[in-house]
């Protein structure tokens, strides 16, 4: 390789463009508002879930009882996962950045 083609290789700089094709507004909606539906599925998965447990709790039904604390416990990932993407996914984008 010569040195004019490894100086090409180093010069190169593509940052993400916002404005690069039509539709990104309306797509970066369309993902907010999935994220929305998530949490809120997240949310009726707690409820549904922490019922299961009562349940299972008060009728001495073990069995029952764990399905619901693993739904919960689920449940709580998903939402953790849905409001931690953009921030994942932006440390992510930092790393790669850098190296």
């Amino acid at each position: 390789m010569t040195s004019s083609n490894r100086t090409l290789m180093t010069d190169i700089d593509i940052q993400p463009n916002t404005d690069g094709l039509p539709g990104i507004d309306q797509f970066e909606k369309i993902v907010g508002a999935m994220m929305t539906v998530g949490l809120i599925c997240a949310v009726l998965a707690v409820i549904i879930s922490a019922i299961v447990w009562a349940a299972g709790a008060n009728s001495s039904n073990p069995s029952l009882a764990g399905r619901g604390k693993t739904g919960v416990l689920i449940a709580l990932v998903a939402a953790v996962i849905c409001g931690a993407a953009v921030a994942v996914v932006n440390f992510a984008h930092g790393i790669g950045q850098a190296v």
